[in-house]
């Protein structure tokens, strides 16, 4: 049959449907889950091998390592002024034990390695032994006229090592001769009170000198380094000739001016310092 002249056509519509690609299994989500997974399989996995490959006392010693015991911040110096100053051992030292450190941050001491009952206990014990020691000190020290005057000079602080024992230069007070290793003789009295007392004593020491930051002469042939070191050997060799064990010396370092007293002025006579630490006992 013919179409009706009059008629209108009907307009031919074409759709266009354009796929997009769907990115490797719909988009790269389940990459980061996979590897997520992946990650954590493989921290069990370590996990699983340092619990077969350490010993009870070495995973107790990474889980302390892990989760401190942080001692509460105080404002003082521990033992700065008298007897302690109303102070105990494990009160912060206000004076940095790494250099750059502002000297207000809260000492860390760990819990002990062992972390059960009879070995905390031993190291109460030894608390108590160090914080005898360090009074007994302070008393024989206020009993004498020569030595009474230098009762702030001595500082007492509980670290990880064990207690250390600061003796700290100032304005009126030097160890040594200046620019020298030579002991003054304020500074073998001093060092012979506490030579008495700790040659009664089991623990090992360790002894590290400390210098200001005043500078020396190419033609001197010596630096802070080598200055701190042999005042370290010298204080060693006075307490060893006061009756305590060779064997008895674990460590003696030199750190010169790295690690000041006074961070704000590395000239400050009070960075001056040598430091005697009683190792833990226990």
């Amino acid at each position: 049959m013919a179409a009706r002249p009059n008629t209108p056509l009907r307009p031919i519509i074409v759709k266009k449907v354009i796929q997009e690609a769907h990115g490797g299994h719909h988009g790269g989500a389940w990459k980061v889950a996979y590897a997520d997974f992946v990650t954590a399989m493989m921290a069990f996995f370590l996990l699983m091998w340092l619990l077969g490959a350490t010993t009870e006392k070495q995973r107790k010693a990474l889980a302390d390592y892990f989760a401190p015991t942080i001692v509460q911040t105080k404002q003082d110096t521990a033992g700065s002024t008298g007897l302690f100053g109303g102070e105990s051992l494990v009160a912060v030292d206000k004076y940095p034990h790494e250099a750059g450190q502002t000297g207000t941050k809260a000492m860390t001491i760990p819990r002990d390695a062992t972390g059960g009952p009879r070995e905390a206990m031993g190291r109460d014990r030894e608390r108590a032994k160090f914080q005898a020691l360090a009074k007994a000190l302070m008393v024989r020290m206020e009993a004498k006229a020569e030595l009474r005057r230098l009762a702030p000079n001595v500082r007492f602080t509980e670290t990880r090592e064990g207690l250390r024992i600061d003796i700290v230069d100032d304005a009126d007070f030097a160890m040594f001769a200046i620019g020298t290793n030579q002991l003054t003789p304020p500074a073998n009295r001093l060092f012979g009170e506490i030579a008495s007392l700790v040659a009664d004593v089991p623990n090992q020491l360790m002894i590290r000198g400390h210098t200001d930051a005043a500078p020396w002469s190419a033609k001197a042939g010596t630096n802070n380094w080598r200055l701190s070191v042999e005042r370290a050997e010298v204080s060693r060799q006075y307490l060893e000739f006061r009756g305590i064990a060779a064997d008895r010396f674990s460590r003696i370092e030199g750190v010169a001016d790295r690690e000041p007293y006074v961070p704000s002025n590395r000239f400050d006579p009070r960075n001056r310092r040598i430091s005697i630490t009683l190792g833990w006992d226990d």
